[in-house]
């Protein structure tokens, strides 16, 4: 009897290209009804942590064929030869996906069970189930997971979704760190994420979410979370967050009243903020550089007339699609063409008319031909090849600028958009002329 050394971590990458070449499972369909099967299963594996395992028999034979590690453990110059083999450090319900998978070819990758099952694909070196969790992993990405998920990349080794896990992390910062799953990623991967130069949000929001992971470490130990045992267990990894760079509204309504840091911390950086001999500290005090906002122009000129173009509160709205994933920011309007004047304005994003994002708000015009940029609250995650609507409800001045010689197609840095009338728009805009010139967004 054997059992596996718990808590073994995935072979290194550069280990595997020592192993022999895996190969799909013979005869998938034959091989698909020995699955789970007690019949001519000549080993048995006890799965999971005491007190929750499961007995899975097996055949050596397939295993081997599919997994160069069951191969050496099985038929290897070091192989033993037990019949009972525990294995406490892999759920159950990933172990027997992984085991379909070997038996049968066919992949059930599932929300709840993928990442243990890319951690059994890692663990037997199985690539085409490994990538095809990752894959899903990928396309269930969002700010609420982005931050766990960046965590468990890293641990797997899968740098093509650690990519994508700081894309959404950067772009849409706020959300992935007020969500739950900031609060369960470790200690390393926290102190990169805090370290990050391009997270697009305020300081404030960094140092509230310390605070909310620091909380939820304390009780993960058994520690009340007071304000001395959040400090000593942060310890040095609060220097990484950028207090300096705060307005001191911010640092006197939040971090001041904390009671994290030190009377000596806190009085040093109120003369930070206000004396003219600044003293020194040992926090960061240059602030982020965040995000540098993309703007695609879909016209090629703009023009006034003294009968157009007017709001009295219609919709201006337009339909686009990217080939490749971005994050919607906000659009570029027009403004007057009389002068200065102020606007309200409402701005939608939907998809197949679902509303993914809307925000009201204000902007002045300076009479001038430019666009004016109008944010939405948080960047929307807008997925390749699927036609969105943006829209516009303007009410202010009714004369503006609008755009002539509209695109259907335009190339901005490495995301292609393309356009088309949307059924939405009662003001006259569509792909050719009219308002919604620029879509301001982050790749």
């Amino acid at each position: 009897m054997r059992t596996e050394q718990a808590g073994r971590q995935p072979i290194p990458p550069s280990e595997r290209g020592k192993q022999q070449q895996q190969h799909s499972s013979p005869h998938p369909q034959r091989n698909a009804l020995m699955f789970n099967n007690e019949q001519m299963a000549d080993v048995h594996f006890i799965v999971g942590p005491p007190g929750e395992t499961q007995t899975v028999p097996a055949h050596k034979y397939v295993l081997a064929v599919g997994s160069s590690v069951f191969g050496a453990m099985f038929y290897g110059d070091l192989a033993e030869g037990d019949s009972v083999i525990h294995i406490p450090d892999v759920e159950p319900a990933a172990f027997l996906i992984l085991l379909k998978y070997m038996y049968s070819d066919e992949i059930e990758v599932e929300a709840d069970t993928v990442l243990a099952t890319l951690y059994a694909a890692k663990k037997y070196i199985v690539p085409a189930l490994a990538k095809s969790c990752v894959t899903f992993l990928e396309t269930s990405l969002e700010a609420k997971n982005a931050c766990l998920l960046l965590s468990q990349s890293r641990l797997f080794e899968e740098p093509e979704l650690t990519q994508r896990c700081w894309e959404v992390i950067d772009a849409q910062a706020e959300l992935a760190l007020r969500s739950e799953g900031f609060c369960e990623i470790d200690l390393p991967t926290l102190e990169i994420i805090l370290q990050r130069e391009t997270l697009n949000t305020r300081e404030d929001v960094v140092f509230q979410a310390a605070l909310s992971w620091v909380a939820a470490e304390c009780r993960r130990r058994g520690l009340t979370p007071t304000p001395r045992n959040q400090r000593v267990v942060l310890g040095k990894t609060l220097y990484l967050v950028r207090i300096p760079s705060m307005t001191l509204q911010e640092f006197a309504d939040g971090v001041a009243q904390s009671d994290v840091l030190t009377l000596t911390e806190t009085h040093d950086i109120f003369l930070w903020f206000t004396a003219t001999n600044k003293p020194r500290l040992e926090f960061p005090v240059v602030k982020r550089t965040g995000l540098v906002p993309q703007r695609c122009h879909r016209f090629q000129s703009s023009a006034y007339r003294s009968n157009q173009w007017r709001y009295r509160g219609r919709c201006d709205s337009i339909q686009f699609a990217v080939d490749r994933r971005i994050f919607m920011a906000g659009l570029g309007l027009y403004g007057s063409s009389g002068g200065k004047a102020e606007y309200s304005v409402k701005i939608e994003l939907k998809r197949q008319g679902t509303l993914l994002a809307q925000h009201l708000t204000k902007f002045l015009s300076d009479g001038s031909s430019s666009t004016f940029p109008v944010r939405f609250e948080h960047p929307v995650q807008v997925e390749q090849d699927t036609f969105y609507t943006v829209s516009a409800v303007l009410d202010g001045n009714e004369l503006s600028y609008f755009g002539q010689e509209g695109m259907t197609e335009v190339q901005c840095g490495k995301v292609t958009f393309q356009f088309q009338c949307s059924s939405d728009s009662t003001n006259g805009t569509g792909v050719q002329g009219g308002q919604i010139p620029e879509l301001v967004f982050y790749c």
